[in-house]
């Protein structure tokens, strides 16, 4: 009698995908892939591991192609309505979960948990629930299934349910907030989400720190974590790839063009991020701000070269944020700047080629989210600079964990602290920056995208 499960043998489901499409003016679909660590972890298992992404259309053309019947071999785009994805996405994941996890409410006035939040929470389940039916639709008998982040808490137990032979794993790629801050979400969803994820066979995290705060979650909410097993894996950056890709034609002519904004003999401070509230671009260019004040022996030598890419802009508290990260921008230009020199110069538009550009003449690397999951430019920096660079990293991130020992570390809410941190990353002999920034880079590299997959996928396998 013929099976009537899917053939897929490994899946991995993420809100977004390896593809993403648009509608060109004369009507055709245009493909555009993305890169990441899921992608080179499934490419590493082969073409014949019958592998297959489950992932959510994002916009008018993912919608279209999937009207249409166009998509990738190995690729599964749900058209989840635009509405419920609106509601899970922006509504729950990212204004709600993202917000638990970083820590970032202020709280004398959110979060407030109305009847609008379980109208969205509502459209959260209906979002989880079409990846657990697609994921038990694809999957071969006995397959593993790889559920990713806080987008697809409720997957796994959802799966669990429909697809008893299969093995489930989830990984968070957030911190995991501790416990008191997690029950800031009502009882009933806290419950909801964690055993949701406890339907997983085994759970990853990047850093123990998170894998034990989850821990004590379950012990204190649901009484422990059942059967399920608890993993760590600090993924790392692709060495091998950002070598190469950093040498390449545009990179160089980037380079020459923010050396001539930058100034001839001038060092350089880089930080490259999102505009994401837990990154804390305000309070960094506070510190870079009371360095300039408070030494001013550094002025005219240094420019802080500021990458803030707009994220969530669909989001207002997310527009107020990039439009403060300018407004503090220009004030420190305005006060300290000269005819021969601009303090900081702020990117807002995306450039990745520009932005190994400035990992390449980094003489400091600035990381200081008020708390992050990992934050992979820590461990790239290292990889790319020219000179080798000074780290100086918040403790609450997750890469602390790894490069700690070799960064100048600092509490991300202390500006005069930070500003201190700066000067002494300015002021380390070449010799010693070197030789830490050589360890940087190998400690950021040890588990690299592919392995870093490629690790939980003979985990689960057991």
């Amino acid at each position: 009698m013929a099976s009537s499960f899917g053939a897929a043998q490994v899946l991995v489901a993420s809100n977004r995908g390896p593809v993403s499409y648009e509608v060109r003016e004369d009507g055709s679909l245009h493909a555009k892939r993305g890169g990441g660590g899921l992608v080179s972890g499934l490419s590493a298992i082969g073409p014949d591991a019958g592998a297959l992404w489950v992932c959510s259309a994002l916009g008018d053309g993912d919608r279209e192609a999937v009207r249409r019947g166009v998509g990738e071999d190995g690729v599964r785009m749900l058209d989840v309505p635009a509405d419920v994805h609106a509601d899970a996405y922006n509504g729950i994941a990212n204004s709600v979960l993202w917000f638990v996890h970083h820590m970032l409410y202020q709280t004398p006035l959110e979060p407030v948990f109305d009847a609008e939040f379980r109208r969205q929470w509502a459209s959260y389940e209906a979002y989880n629930r079409a990846f657990a039916e697609a994921l038990a639709e694809e999957a071969a008998e006995g397959a593993v299934a790889i559920v990713q982040d806080y987008h697809l808490t409720l997957v796994p137990g959802m799966l669990r349910e429909l697809r008893p032979d299969l093995r489930i794993g989830h990984f968070s790629h957030t911190p995991w907030a501790p416990v008191d801050y997690f029950r800031l979400l009502p009882d009933d969803i806290a419950e909801q989400v964690l055993r949701g994820m406890l339907g997983a066979d085994r759970l990853g995290f990047l850093t123990r720190r998170w894998a034990d705060a989850f821990t004590a979650c379950c012990d204190a909410v649901v009484g422990g974590l059942g059967g399920t097993e608890i993993g760590v894996h600090g993924l790392g950056a692709d060495g091998d790839f950002l070598r190469k890709r950093s040498h390449e034609a545009d990179v160089e002519e980037r380079m020459a063009e923010l050396r001539a904004e930058i100034g001839e003999g001038r060092r350089t401070i880089v930080r490259v991020d999102r505009t994401e509230l837990s990154k804390n671009i305000v309070r960094g260019l506070l510190a870079y701000r009371e360095l300039l004040a408070g030494r001013p022996e550094w002025r005219e030598r240094v420019v802080h070269v500021a990458f803030a890419y707009p994220s969530r802009q669909d989001l207002a508290v997310y527009r107020e944020y990039t439009a403060e990260v300018e407004r503090v921008a220009n004030a420190v230009n305005e006060e300290f700047g000269t005819p021969g020199w601009t303090p900081v110069v702020l990117n807002l538009k995306d450039d990745f080629a520009r932005s190994l550009a400035a990992y390449r003449l980094a003489d400091v690397a600035l990381v200081n989210p008020v708390r992050d999951g990992m934050n992979l430019v820590a461990k790239e920096v290292p990889v790319v600079s020219d000179q080798g660079c000074a780290l100086v990293l918040s403790r609450e991130a997750g890469a602390y964990e790894e490069l700690g020992a070799d960064a100048v570390v600092v509490n991300p809410y202390d500006v005069v602290g930070t500003a201190d941190a700066l000067h002494a990353a300015l002021g380390l002999p070449a010799g010693e920056r070197a030789e830490r920034s050589e360890r940087l880079a190998a400690a950021g590299t040890a588990l690299p995208p592919a392995r870093w997959f490629l690790e939980q996928l003979d985990a689960l396998r057991g």
